[in-house]
């Protein structure tokens, strides 16, 4: 799947879902589908966050476990008919990402958007920053890092 470059509003649009009692965002455009929570297939030897892999219209989708792919409490209570898989795209690759629940829609002007505070430099870090909602804030999250994509990421 190629993503197209969608200009104005949309851009501006991120889809909020929570971890852990957390709100985080990614861009709208680059979110392919929702689907329910379901089964995976572990792939041994994976990273840690890796949950496994799961077949999707005939696409083979690896699936991150969001709180260890955040470093967030794995102990929080999440309510089962609540978690979703997020499929985000990325050019052409696909990676789903499992998450506690989906929230709404945000609307962020790029003004309005400052860096995390108080939070130590990571080299695999995918936050870009946050923004206010809601009397908190929510974590604006980079798709290729967070999916660990390559800068440079090949066609298959």
């Amino acid at each position: 799947m190629k993503q197209n470059h969608v200009i104005g509003a949309a851009e501006r649009s991120w889809l909020i879902f929570h971890l852990a009692g957390q709100a985080y965002a990614v861009p709208l455009a680059q979110v392919s589908e929702v689907i329910r929570d379901g089964e995976v297939t572990p792939v041994p030897g994976a990273a840690p966050d890796l949950l496994g892999i799961r077949h999707l219209r005939g696409r083979i989708v690896p699936v991150l476990d969001g709180r260890l792919r955040l470093g967030l409490e794995l102990d929080a209570p999440v309510d089962a008919a609540m978690a979703r898989i997020v499929v985000l795209c990325h050019r052409e690759h696909l990676v789903g990402l499992r998450v506690d629940a989906v929230g709404d829609l945000l609307e962020v002007a790029e003004p309005a958007q400052v860096p995390p505070p108080g939070r130590a430099a990571r080299v695999d870090d995918p936050v870009r920053g946050v923004v206010g909602w809601q009397g908190d804030f929510v974590a604006l999250l980079e798709v290729r890092g967070l999916c660990r994509l390559p800068d440079e990421v090949m066609a298959a």
